[in-house]
């Protein structure tokens, strides 16, 4: 089981981790999301050494304003009537937590969230927002844990995973699905974000057979799954620091071997400051971000410019992919009562 995941009295048996599951989940949720649209750029797609064109599925643009609400609409299609009338449950201090409210919210289910004591008060407003309760913890995993069992035993709600179970990652992987049919020629390879991994898991699955290659972006400053590939197992351990707010969980124990199955590579990429605060050259997550607000008119949260960051670096012009790339933009909720990362302190 894992290790993020109380027992979650679900009575569906899991579907097989295989394209054929994704392809499952999406016609169950397609009348319940989003078909997020694709968008080009020639200016970005000439700015790369290979010239690839570049096609962004723009999940920032999903209900909730990110790829979670694919899981979360797919994990409640999945429980039973009793279930739902018992209400779910989670913790998150971001897109999940917001994407899970509003799933709930649209059925009619009641909803429980744990959230840090710390969130961003944005998040906190939508989660309300949306309907949900919110309980708030200290910022650490025995006391969200013990959160959690008391919402539980209060409530009798069903825990839906952010990232770490089978329904989660196949509704995540509905994404490159539609992007495979949106995209006007085959790509030769997609990048998503990993920091849970249910995205990147779901878009290497939903790529079986396709001839895709498949890749996953991560901040240096939280390089769990690049180093566990290396070293052959999974890191359950992160000391996250990394602007990417939701690239700081460690990799699921369920997406952990798929990724080391079917992902040819991580590529890390920078978010690095120096003590006054000021960017610094080097600083892919914020470059991306900064060229997708200004060229594609999108807002993009750090997290959701991390594929195309990792696409800009040399690590990854180095392979040599000849063809279009698609980058999945995995979300954009950006608290913008503060300065935009860019912005230098004068």
């Amino acid at each position: 089981m894992s290790d993020n995941a109380p027992t979650r009295g679900e009575t569906a048996s899991p579907l097989p981790l295989v394209r054929a599951s994704v392809v499952a989940a999406r016609e169950v949720i397609a009348d319940q999301i989003h078909r997020t649209p694709v968008f080009t750029s020639s200016s970005l797609s000439a700015s790369l050494p290979g010239g690839n064109t570049l096609y962004f599925k723009a999940e920032n643009l999903q209900k909730g304003g990110a790829f979670k609400f694919r899981g979360a609409s797919y994990s409640l299609s999945r429980l039973t009537a009793l279930e739902l009338e018992r209400g779910v449950c989670t913790h998150s201090s971001g897109n999940h937590a917001g994407a899970l409210a509003l799933a709930a919210k649209e059925r009619g289910v009641k909803c429980y969230v744990v959230m840090p004591n710390n969130s961003a008060q944005p998040k906190i407003d939508a989660v309300r927002g949306y309907g949900a309760t919110i309980t708030f913890c200290e910022l650490n995993a025995p006391a969200r844990a013990a959160a959690l069992a008391e919402v539980q035993g209060e409530t009798g709600a069903t825990f839906v995973p952010p990232y770490d179970a089978v329904d989660t990652i196949l509704g995540q992987g509905t994404a490159l699905l539609e992007l495979l049919e949106q995209a006007p020629e085959p790509l030769a390879a997609v990048v998503a974000p990993v920091g849970g991994g249910g995205l990147l898991a779901g878009t290497a699955l939903a790529a079986e057979g396709t001839g895709v290659r498949v890749f996953g972006a991560e901040p240096a400053g939280a390089d769990d799954c690049a180093r566990g590939l290396r070293e052959g197992r999974r890191r359950a351990d992160v000391q996250a620091e990394t602007i990417a707010d939701g690239l700081r969980t460690p990799v699921g124990v369920i997406n952990f071997p798929i990724i080391q199955d079917k992902v040819e590579g991580v590529i890390m990429v920078t978010d690095e400051a120096d003590e006054l605060g000021r960017l610094l050259f080097f600083q892919e997550i914020v470059d991306a971000m900064r060229l997708m607000w200004e060229r594609l008119k999108l807002v993009v949260e750090p997290s959701g410019a991390a594929s195309f960051a990792a696409v800009r670096s040399a690590k990854f012009q180095e392979l040599g992919i000849q063809g279009p790339i698609g980058i999945i933009i995995s979300g954009g909720n950006i608290d913008l009562s503060q300065p935009l990362p860019w912005a230098c302190p004068a």
